[in-house]
């Protein structure tokens, strides 16, 4: 939603609530639709049922009026009292033949009660004043002439097949009397009933089914001819055939019977009401027709008949698509020109003010809300202003104040670094390196690592022609402390040695913890000074070959490649609170055999996977590895493996390691 921006969203807005307008509005069209088409099927189904009725009965009432002219007339009573007076025939025969002419099937019929013979002129038959067959009250082809006598008054019409004719008509049967009253025939005529189907009943209206049923409901008439009832109106209908009652759902035949007889009692008028026909939903109007007995029904499907004229919901469904375009547009130019512009305009002073821009043009003119934000755009941007005004000169202030500190921060940290290089100069020179080199050469070697740019390590070494004394020293503390402990331990342990000499270690440590605690006596006062120092020294005897070693928690390490062995030193640290005991410990001197004095720097250096220290074990192996390389080259392997194990993790303390070899 956010990357539509506000028209997008404005006008996503005015389509969901055109949607959900659209929603009830359709389905109340939609129902008002279905009720106009309702409305107008009821029209359409009332008018096709009355044109049906006029279809049919101008025709048929015509034909009716000829049969009974033509069963009424004075020379046809005449041929039936004497049927053998040859001049009486002769006039009836060519009478006849005039209303055959006249007749819509150009056929007539008449079945003499008297002899039961039956007369019929007309369609592919050649003229015959002789009977076609003889009537059989037996035969049920003959049934209808029997049953009308009994049953019938004047007339009726009956839809029957003359298998003796090989012809189906809608026959139109005149009961023929003496003027006595007695029945001396019938007459009439006949209408082809494919003919009467295709004239009168054969709707090409898409959706609707005319029919013509009698007064019990039998279908006289239908464009399936299956469902007609033959010899229904001479009131001996067969089997064959269908009632229209009998088309109906059970539970509406009462409504269709009461609106035969609404149509009945009230001649002309139309009766229309829903039915389930053949299982279809459908719209039945049904008329009667009084002079023939006769009921007119059509049965509308409204889904498919024509009931409104389609041609224009499509036109409408256009011209409110087109409106609804044209409202949207509308609202969207209306709020591209009332609010959209106006906000950009806003937008763009906020993003100049963001960039330090204050003086902006903001929407003027107008009293409204938007009007009122640019207002306060304004008075903002003027504070805003303002207040960076007064924090840029601040900041200027503040700027040169902090310069100034900064600068003599800088002085002063200069000073302590050229101190603190200065001081590493001074550590450097009492470490004897060039006395190691000139007496040993490649026969030691020398780690010497401060943690800082000082430290609280250091190494010393003294020797005359046959005898040398190797010591490193580990004071506490790290940095200038530590460095400052160094130069008095340095000078405590040369006042030492020149006091004891350098041939009795243990005499030396004692000697030096004395003058230690003598120089610090006073910062023994404050607990929270640590002034102890770890120290191992060991004495090189080459004309006896022996090496005598004394250690403050500092050991001697040696080994000539096959195993790593140990001479511990004390526990105590010189300076300890509690004063240590130190002893000699002596070792023969082998050739191959490498000596090593380390701090503890070394083996508390943390790494590996889990930051522990790098530890004894680890230290007695790395010994034995290299114990038979060069001394140059064990040093840097010690470095490497050293390097390999911290890793990531920094350095602890200061690490000093002395190795020396003589073969």
């Amino acid at each position: 939603m956010a990357a539509f921006g506000l028209r997008g969203k404005s006008l996503l807005a005015l389509l969901l609530a055109c949607l959900l307008a659209l929603v009830p509005a359709g389905l109340i069209g939609w129902s008002v639709l279905n009720n106009i088409h309702q409305h107008f099927g009821e029209g359409y189904a009332r008018n096709a049922t009355l044109l049906s009725r006029e279809r049919i009965s101008a025709p048929i009432s015509r034909e009716l009026a000829l049969s009974l002219r033509f069963a009424n007339s004075e020379v046809t009573r005449q041929w039936l009292r004497d049927p053998d007076d040859p001049a009486k025939a002769d006039l009836f025969f060519r009478e006849a033949e005039l209303y055959r002419a006249d007749f819509r099937d150009h056929a007539y019929f008449i079945g003499r009660l008297d002899t039961l013979g039956y007369y019929f002129n007309g369609g592919d038959q050649a003229p015959s004043r002789e009977p076609r067959y003889i009537l059989n009250p037996d035969d049920d082809a003959d049934r209808w002439f029997f049953s009308t006598l009994r049953n019938t008054e004047g007339f009726n019409l009956n839809v029957d097949v003359n298998p003796e004719l090989d012809t189906t008509k809608v026959w139109l049967n005149m009961v023929v009397k003496d003027e006595d009253g007695s029945v001396l025939a019938l007459a009439g005529s006949g209408l082809d009933l494919s003919d009467f189907i295709r004239d009168f009943i054969t709707s090409d209206t898409a959706g609707v089914t005319p029919m013509i049923v009698d007064a019990d409901g039998a279908i006289q008439a239908h464009q399936d001819r299956s469902l007609i009832v033959m010899n229904s109106g001479a009131g001996a209908s067969t089997a064959s055939g269908s009632n229209l009652l009998s088309l109906v759902a059970e539970q509406e035949r009462d409504a269709v019977r009461a609106a035969l007889q609404q149509v009945q009692q009230h001649t002309g008028s139309v009766a229309t009401l829903p039915v389930t026909l053949q299982n279809a939903h459908q719209l039945l109007a049904v008329t009667y027709l009084p002079e023939l007995d006769w009921y007119v029904a059509n049965a509308v499907d409204l889904s498919t008949a024509e009931v409104i004229d389609s041609a224009w919901i499509t036109p409408l469904l256009i011209g409110l698509g087109v409106l609804l375009i044209v409202l949207v547009l509308i609202f969207a130019f209306a709020i591209e020109r009332l609010l959209l512009g106006p906000l950009r305009q806003l937008k763009r002073g906020a993003q100049a003010m963001a960039a330090g821009q204050y003086d902006v043009a903001m929407p003027a003119g107008r009293n409204d809300e938007i009007g009122e934000l640019s207002d306060a755009f304004g008075v903002m941007a003027k504070k805003v202003r303002s207040h960076t005004q007064e924090l840029e000169q601040r900041v200027q202030e503040r700027t040169r104040d902090l310069e100034e500190v900064n600068q003599q921060m800088r002085t002063a940290q200069r000073k302590i670094a050229d101190s603190i290089d200065y001081a590493s100069l001074i550590q450097r020179s009492i470490l004897p390196n060039r006395e190691l080199v000139n007496a040993l050469g490649e026969h030691h070697a020398v780690l010497w690592r401060p943690r800082d740019v000082v430290g609280g390590d250091f190494y010393i070494f003294h020797s005359d022609q046959d005898h040398c004394l190797f010591g490193v020293v580990d004071c506490a503390g790290h940095g200038v402390p530590g460095a400052l402990m160094t130069m008095l331990a340095h000078a405590a342990l040369d006042q030492a040695i020149s006091d004891c000499g350098m041939h009795d270690p243990a005499a030396v440590l004692q000697r030096t913890d004395r003058i230690l605690r003598h120089m610090l006596s006073d910062a023994n006062e404050s607990k929270s000074v640590a002034t102890n120092m770890d120290v191992g020294l060991a004495y090189v005897d080459l004309k006896q070959g022996q090496v005598t070693f004394s250690g403050a928690k500092i050991a001697l390490y040696y080994s000539g490649g096959e195993t790593v062995e140990h001479l511990p030193g004390a526990r105590r640290a010189l300076g300890d609170k509690r004063q240590g005991d130190y002893h000699n410990s002596q070792i023969e001197l082998r050739a191959g055999r490498t000596f090593y004095l380390c701090t503890d720097g070394f083996l508390d250096q943390a790494g590996g996977e889990q930051g522990f220290g790098f530890g004894n074990s680890r230290f007695a192996d790395m010994l034995r590895t290299h114990a038979s390389l060069p001394l140059r080259e064990q040093s840097a392997a010690f470095s490497d493996t050293l390097a390999a194990y911290q890793g990531d993790y920094p350095q602890r303390d200061d690490i000093t390691m002395l190795c020396f070899r003589f073969d």
